[in-house]
């Protein structure tokens, strides 16, 4: 946790240094910032997962003169999807988004404003694959398919393959979770520890956590009676969003993600070293 926060101060060091180089060249009042980050700390059950941690991330936005009162927040649920509308609306100036395909995100100008219009009572969060080299079992490697619905304090998980392993299969280093003190405490204590499989065990169909009482997604209440009605009522608005989209996963072509090449594969990553490719050439 300590190395962690070296690395939050640096990155807060580093975004003061672009204020201030904005403040000098006068672009300051000029210039929308947005402070955001990757999905979650790189531990066990959060980044690379489908847990309210991994979704629950800094969302940071000034804007002199333009973005509401000073210090002013805003308690909604937004996306990295509704970053492309909201650019167009408040930059289109000249209609160059004519002709677009329409897009799935909302504009959060009205947030922007301090004058919240639309209703934003839910977020929807999913994860198809990171590190396939950890996922032998197809061409391109196999990911683990999860859609979630952060709804109020709830928090609903469909897993769409809960027969395999959701870090990479175990023999493999389980390198869908980033190496850290943490992780090689959690492995070394081997898969009869709890803690051992609530970060790298296999997951149910369904999970609901109440994100109130149970921020860690710890206790999971698909199977308690008192839910039964929650869970259901999450279930049937997740797959309609889903469906709305036209997510592959909610129409049942799901393999589509299964089958997309990865430049990993095969031993290769990334284009050919250009160093190389010119000492080839006569």
């Amino acid at each position: 946790m300590l190395d962690y926060a070296i690395e939050l101060e640096a990155y807060d060091a580093q975004i003061g240094s672009l204020l201030a180089a904005l403040e000098e060249s006068g672009e300051a009042k000029k210039t929308l910032i947005i402070v955001t980050s990757d999905h979650g700390m790189p531990f066990p059950r959060v980044k690379g997962h489908t847990y309210d941690d991994a979704h629950h991330i800094p969302f940071i936005v000034a804007w002199p003169g333009r973005v509401g009162r000073p210090g002013g927040r805003a308690a909604e649920f937004v996306s990295f999807i509704d970053l492309a509308p909201t650019f167009l609306e408040l930059f289109d100036v000249n209609g160059s988004a004519q002709g677009m395909a329409p897009i799935t995100g909302r504009s959060i100008a009205d947030l922007l404003s301090g004058q919240a219009k639309a209703d934003r009572g839910f977020v929807i969060v999913g994860r198809e694959r990171n590190d396939v080299l950890a996922r032998p079992g197809s061409p391109a490697g196999l990911g683990y398919p999860t859609r979630a619905i952060r709804a109020g304090s709830l928090f609903y998980v469909q897993n769409f393959a809960p027969d395999r392993w959701p870090c990479g299969n175990p023999e493999l280093g389980l390198k869908d979770t980033d190496a850290s003190p943490s992780k090689t405490l959690v492995t070394e204590r081997g898969e009869s520890d709890p803690f051992w499989q609530h970060a790298y065990g296999k997951r149910p169909a369904e999970q609901l956590f109440d994100i109130g009482k149970d921020p860690d997604c710890v206790t999971n209440l698909a199977g308690q009676p008192a839910y039964a009605a929650n869970l259901s009522a999450l279930r049937a608005q997740l797959m309609f969003e889903l469906k709305r989209q036209e997510d592959p996963r909610a129409l049942g072509r799901g393999d589509t993600f299964d089958q997309y090449p990865s430049p990993r594969v095969g031993g290769t990553e990334g284009p050919p070293n250009r160093k190389a490719k010119k000492k080839a050439q006569p």
